[in-house]
């Protein structure tokens, strides 16, 4: 898909960048990298994975920031103002996210890694995967849903207030839900490296791009704005890629003796965001909520800030955990399964505006 077209307007919607578009491809390179060069030269590895504070490893949470604060500088958080405008939407996709999609990757973990697929997983790490799973369903995607909502002419401004409300409830609901979700896992929940995380990830990154937002604004207005958040592309997926190499630098000997947990890691991610998707589509058809605004929204509630899980995950469990090699299941499988999301509700627009959704 390389763009989506608008009949009535006759405007070309950007598509998926070069990295982004080959974002599985960059990942899987990753892996193979990190593997190889963890079993021939640990040692780097071994220190950078010792130098930690307070249980964050900083050289992480440096390539985390370079990750996560390109992303929210795209959002303009006086767009709340819209809330109104398109509240139907606007309170499906929240109940989505903050009400269905943790508990039902919760669910999901406890079924297929805690159950069913138990023979076949590290019996050490069960408890460590779920973890992951559940921090990756915590947090709602913040940057890539730009491009989604784009591929699928969504409603700018819904998908800007989505985004900008989603980040606000993320700053005070994802601790308490990830502590009550791994509690009720009886998995231990380290509190203040938790609400620490929250900080450095969200809170600290949240407001460094906003001030950085309002500087660039004042100082050359949306064209400043826009030429930097293109030059800080490159280096958000570099850094992305980089902690990625770095974590199977860690995960190599456990990959390479147990190749099956990816793909079994795999499942109940995918099912989740074709689940909460299904979801949050066929809500907004019954609400009687326009298709530019029901995909954005669907899209939302399906994909995951997996920038923030993977960081999470390694200053709670660590680099060697169950949790960072599920997280970064999460990223291997995003844009494969996102775009399939994008097919499906562009081809079912006819269905969806037959009883009057416009």
């Amino acid at each position: 898909m390389s763009a989506a077209q608008d009949s009535a307007e006759g405007r070309v919607v950007p598509a998926l960048g070069f990295f982004e578009r080959y974002l599985t491809l960059w990942v899987a390179l990753c892996i193979a990298a990190g593997i190889v060069l963890g079993r021939i030269v640990a040692g780097p590895f071994q220190f950078l994975g010792r130098l930690t504070v307070a249980q964050v490893n900083m050289p992480v949470a440096v390539l985390i920031w370079l990750m996560i604060v390109p992303m929210l500088i795209k959002v303009d958080f006086g767009a709340l103002h819209r809330v109104a405008e398109q509240w139907r939407g606007i309170a499906v996709t929240v109940g989505i996210n903050w009400l269905v999609k943790p508990f039902s990757m919760a669910l999901l973990g406890w079924l297929f890694v805690g159950w069913l697929f138990r023979p076949w997983l590290p019996a050490a790490q069960i408890d460590s995967y779920i973890a992951g799973l559940i921090l990756l369903a915590a947090a709602p995607c913040t940057a890539m849903v730009f491009v989604w909502s784009n591929l699928t002419d969504g409603e700018p401004n819904f998908t800007l207030t989505q985004v900008a409300l989603n980040d606000t409830i993320m700053v005070f609901a994802f601790a308490p839900i990830v502590g009550l979700l791994l509690g009720l896992s009886s998995i231990t929940v380290p509190w203040e490296t938790l609400f620490l995380s929250v900080v450095l990830y969200i809170v600290v990154p949240v407001i460094a791009a906003q001030i950085w937002r309002r500087s660039l604004l004042a100082a050359g207005g949306e064209a400043a704005l826009a030429a930097t958040l293109r030059r800080l592309q490159p280096i958000s997926l570099l850094a992305l890629l980089t902690t990625l190499v770095l974590l199977f630098g860690f995960q190599g000997d456990q990959i390479v003796n147990q190749p099956l947990v990816i793909v079994l890691l795999a499942i109940p991610i995918v099912i989740q965001v074709y689940l909460n998707a299904g979801i949050a589509y066929t809500l907004n058809r019954a609400l009687g909520v326009p298709h530019n605004v029901a995909c954005p929204s669907a899209l939302i509630g399906a994909s995951n800030f997996f920038e923030l899980a993977v960081a999470a995950a390694i200053a709670l469990f660590g680099f060697q955990s169950g949790a960072a090699l599920a997280t970064v299941v999460g990223v291997l499988v995003e844009v494969p399964v996102m775009l399939s999301v994008v097919r499906i509700v562009l081809r079912t627009r006819s269905w969806y505006q037959r009883f009057g959704a416009a």
